[in-house]
């Protein structure tokens, strides 16, 4: 019985495509990395603000930020917690730095009620400095 050869006679090429398969797949996971990450780059809450004509920026001291927006969603510095928790926070806050400035930021859907009950725990704790944070309405035109 004779068997033939299976050696090739002509030598294999070497490929001089790019195989774009790999590229592409990496691609496709960084795009679903940045769409999964990028709502949480957002450092703080989406809040639509009440306007006053009079609302000027300005920190004097060390401060606190609070925000609540229209869903109840409450932060403290960026941190999500319950009132009971605030109430904790603010209390140790009050014992180490009682001249701390809490700054709210409340969503304009927000019931007044609850912006009352906030600075009531504020008031508790015995922080007393609230600031309302507000956008700065455009100017009221002329008639």
């Amino acid at each position: 019985m004779a068997f033939g050869r299976l050696a090739r006679s002509i030598p294999a090429r070497p490929m001089s495509d790019i195989n774009v398969t790999p590229l592409v797949d990496v691609m496709l996971v960084l795009v679903v990395i940045f769409i999964l990450t990028a709502p949480l780059l957002a450092g703080s809450l989406r809040l639509d603000l009440p306007r006053a004509q009079a609302a000027v920026p300005g920190v004097s001291g060390p401060s606190l930020l609070l925000e609540l927006d229209r869903s109840g969603q409450l932060r403290l510095d960026g941190a999500q917690l319950s009132d009971a928790v605030l109430g904790e926070r603010l209390a140790d806050v009050a014992a180490t730095r009682p001249e701390t400035e809490i700054q709210l930021r409340a969503d304009a859907a927000v019931p007044y009620g609850r912006v009352v009950e906030l600075m009531g725990l504020a008031h508790t704790a015995g922080l007393a400095r609230i600031a309302f944070v507000a956008e700065t309405a455009p100017p009221a035109a002329a008639h």
